[in-house]
């Protein structure tokens, strides 16, 4: 969940549904709250709109022009504690990203978002029957995982049963079309597997990508321990060479029985480091590439020399998470308050001062506005609306405390947490300072609390601990994935709907859009549900990141994906 711009090494549009903190650094002046800017960059030139869907800067060359060899340093946030991407604290997205390097990568997706079944893994996949709907996937009978044993139908099987709802001790963060399989099967042989299930699924090439292997999903303690700062088991073109638990890098080194194309690096180092150190870590060539989305940061980084910027246009959302399981946004009225006292336009402003484009506040939660079937349903919290959210904190019970000082409702104050990674610096933490003053002028009390950055996910977001936090959702590509951000948690477990707020009504539209095949009766159901998200105060869309690397020269095949994929086999430094 906290990475950089891209993923580590930038290999994949990860298609869990990860969730990234904001940290970049970045210079701001508070006075910028009230100020709508007038689209400027430093250097005179007149700010753009984002880059469309579809747009790519990869610096793309034919392998015949890289060199054999090389590495390639890359940052993560933080140390890995979980690699299992499907349990519920493994949809960290450095994690993902490096889990998806290494393991079956059934799908790929082109420039426009489109999944293209991978050769590597996949003779063909499809949909083969309609009614009931059966999916035939015909693998590539060459893959083998690590342990020698060939990819086929356990581990399908194993991973529908771990992940699709029925046994509550796997602890998954999603199940959203696991749910709607009825069985799981071998075809005419060993390597071709049919899946058949009871409802229709949209989204199916999400399914079993990654695919892992059989051992992982075999019982809730493998499931949910197994993986536990170690990928034991592989089956790509990379596997892990090193955990180095005392630098914080991780190494990556090719596969020496892989069956495809060579890889042209020798190795990929991630290393975690705190996110202010990110700018001076690249600029000092102790990693290739950072993110340049930031104010502060493309200031700084436009002056070296030895720099490419790449741009694209990614499913890259900023959103005020708000915690209704606790406390006083437990109550609608009050989530829709603070809804209304935040100045999105403001902090979007704020986010794009002299970057070469402006970033875009966001009206919905499951389209960013550079997508077909996007719309605004903010509707009436569109705008900031001081009055009104006064006026619904009186509904509430929470009386006037005069100026300067906090709501009280029987004899306590109105006082939420805003917790944020103690690495938190520049861009993000003015921000939550903007956020604190625009919520103090309608008498809500924020407190800002840093916490151990390492411990920010695993122990405060995963946990439900915090009432007010500000991190990115990215890749929400498949449509489908964004529902365990917003369906009713079962118990302790919330998978990804942090907030714990939701309604049966949001749940069964989601539901629903998930099982239609029918892409406008989808996007119509997704927009539906989504009005309905926003009367409930689930969260707050600021605005769509912008997508702007940093990368050294003469690295190739790599930069800024968009909605679509690098192909790590073609990643290189040129000759």
């Amino acid at each position: 969940m906290r990475t950089d711009e891209r993923k580590p090494a930038m290999i994949k549009a990860v298609r869990a549904a990860a969730v990234v903190a904001t940290t970049v650094s970045a210079a701001l002046v508070l006075a910028a709250c009230g100020s709508g800017g007038d689209g400027s960059s430093d250097d005179g030139a007149q700010a753009k709109a984002a880059p469309a869907a579809g747009v790519q800067d990869l610096n793309p060359h034919p392998v015949g022009d890289l060199k054999q060899g090389g590495v390639h340093k890359v940052s993560i946030e933080q140390w890995i504690n979980q690699y299992n991407s499907n349990q519920t604290d493994g949809t960290q997205g450095d994690a993902t990203a490096i889990t998806q390097l290494v393991e079956p990568d059934l799908f790929t997706f082109d420039p426009k978002g489109v999944p293209r079944a991978n050769p590597d893994f996949l003779v063909s996949a499809a949909v083969t029957q309609a009614d009931p709907q059966v999916v035939t996937y015909e693998l590539n009978p060459k893959a083998k995982w690590s342990d020698g044993k060939p990819l086929g139908v356990a581990d399908f099987e194993a991973q529908w049963k771990a992940l699709n709802g029925t046994d509550d001790r796997f602890q998954v963060a999603s199940t959203s079309g696991y749910d709607q399989i009825g069985k799981v099967e071998q075809g005419k042989d060993a390597h071709e597997v049919r899946i058949t299930f009871k409802t229709p699924y949209a989204d199916w090439q999400g399914l079993f990508d990654p695919l892992l292997p059989a051992s992982l999903n075999a019982t809730p303690d493998s499931f949910n321990k197994g993986w536990t700062g170690r990928i034991p088991v592989t089956a790509n073109a990379w596997k892990i060479g090193e955990y180095d638990r005392t630098a914080k890098t991780v190494t990556a080194v090719p596969n020496p029985n892989w069956w495809g194309e060579k890889p042209r690096l020798d190795k990929y180092i991630f290393w975690a480091i705190d996110g202010t150190a990110k700018v001076d870590a690249y600029l000092n060539k102790e990693i290739d590439d950072t993110s340049a989305a930031s104010p502060e940061a493309y200031k700084r980084l436009k002056q070296d020399k030895d720099t490419d910027f790449r741009i694209g246009a990614r499913w890259d959302q900023v959103t005020l998470s708000l915690n209704g399981g606790r406390g006083p946004l437990q109550d609608v009225k009050v989530r829709q308050a603070v809804t209304l006292g935040v100045d999105r336009e403001a902090l979007a402003n704020v986010a794009g001062k002299d970057l070469p484009f402006r970033p875009k506040v966001v009206g919905n939660h499951f389209f960013m506005p550079n997508q077909e079937g996007y719309q605004d349903n903010a509707g009436s919290f569109a705008k900031r609306d001081v009055e009104r959210a006064k006026k619904l904190l009186e509904e509430a019970g929470w009386k006037d405390g005069g100026a300067g000082r906090p709501r009280t409702k029987d004899g306590r104050p109105l006082s939420l947490d805003y917790v944020m990674p103690s690495d938190t610096a520049g861009l993000a933490e003015d921000q939550a300072k903007l956020t604190q003053q625009m919520l103090g002028e309608i008498g809500v009390k924020v407190e800002l609390r840093k916490v151990p950055g390492d411990d920010y996910f695993d122990k405060y977001v995963h946990r439900s601990n915090y009432d007010l936090t500000q991190f990115r959702q990215v890749d929400r590509i498949y449509r489908s994935s964004s529902y365990q951000d917003y369906r009713m948690p079962q118990g302790g477990n919330a998978f990804g709907n942090y907030g714990r707020v939701s309604s049966p009504e949001v749940d069964k539209l989601l539901v629903e859009a998930s099982r239609t095949t029918d892409s406008k009766r989808q996007i119509a159901l997704y927009n539906e549900a989504d009005a309905k998200v926003w009367e409930l105060g689930h969260s707050l869309p600021l605005y769509q990141r912008p997508q702007i690397m940093a990368v050294r020269k003469g690295l190739a095949n790599t930069g800024a994906p968009g909605l679509g994929d690098e192909n790590p086999i073609h990643i290189g430094w040129l000759k």
